[in-house]
């Protein structure tokens, strides 16, 4: 078991994911398991990008269901091609065919639209299916979600249940922005993923962009562990940290306390709200520049 999870942490790094060994057992006991796992944790904090570094690590196909308030299941699962059905209405009018094999006609899978949830279960290699920010969607759309995990087929009125050709492997993340059901965490397993010490956060600055300087870098992660703990509305996540160091890297910038004004003004990388901009001045910026660089 020890060797599988560490292979595991060896193939995340090669696609340029720094895990933890807890998030590497977790994604083990997905695949042994075949039951859902589900990240949990702040944005940014890279859950995500579990879901596409496992499709890379396993060489398979990654589809993504990305959710929202109102997303319902023609969205999710299936639609129909109306306009493909209208034109080979238009077409049949003249044959001499049943109301009946009219519509056996157009309620074929050549009219049919498959959606992220209908797509996942119906390749003949298990993808990856990554289900992003389910906290969004509606508690209803969660429920009619838990039953189409619960067995892997989907119920299509006009064709019958179409059952999984492969048992996909899901990934579920969420923010946090409102509590899932008890039935649903029941159904999957579960990590949190938490924002990264400041080792772990430059490993990742390193394996991302390899060429940073090592001196750079730490500022970098310090700076940004410390605007962490300002009292800021949205905390940077790891890949604003990737946008600042870029950024800073474009600007020839190498060592933070060279150039106070134009580090505060890339601070855009990191900064989303007015709000935020306001509560990080020129002088807060100074101060925390002189405690990590």
């Amino acid at each position: 078991m020890k060797k599988e999870r560490e292979n595991i942490l060896r193939q995340f790094a090669e696609t340029g994911y720094v895990a933890d060994p807890q998030l590497a057992m977790a994604v083990l006991m997905m695949q042994r398991l075949q039951r859902p796992l589900l990240l949990e944790g702040d944005a940014g904090v890279g859950k995500t990008e579990v879901g596409k570094g496992l499709a890379r690590i396993l060489d398979t196909r990654l589809i993504r269901l990305q959710c929202y308030e109102g997303l319902d299941a023609n969205a999710a699962i299936y639609e129909w091609n109306y306009q493909r059905q209208l034109l080979a209405i238009k077409i049949w009018e003249q044959e001499e065919a049943s109301t009946t094999e009219k519509e056996e006609h157009i309620f074929q899978k050549d009219f049919l639209l498959q959606r992220p949830l209908l797509e996942a279960i119906s390749q003949e290699t298990a993808p990856v299916l990554l289900i992003d920010e389910i906290d969004r969607a509606d508690e209803e759309f969660e429920a009619f979600l838990l039953e189409v995990l619960s067995d892997f087929q989907i119920s299509i009125p006009e064709l019958g249940t179409i059952e999984a050709k492969s048992i996909p492997y899901v990934v579920l993340t969420s923010n946090g922005t409102r509590e899932l059901s008890d039935a649903l965490r029941r159904r999957c397993l579960y990590h949190y993923v938490e924002y990264p010490d400041e080792g772990k956060e430059v490993r990742i600055l390193q394996a991302r962009m390899p060429g940073i300087d090592l001196r750079l870098a730490g500022q970098v992660v310090r700076f940004v562990q410390a605007i962490r703990k300002e009292d800021i509305d949205k905390k940077p996540g790891v890949a604003e940290t990737l946008d600042w160091a870029a950024a800073l890297v474009g600007l020839e910038v190498d060592d933070l306390r060279a150039d106070s004004e134009v580090v505060h003004e890339s601070l855009l990388c990191l900064l989303k709200t007015d709000h935020d901009r306001r509560a990080i001045s020129g002088e807060v910026t100074e101060r925390i520049v002189g405690k990590v660089a």
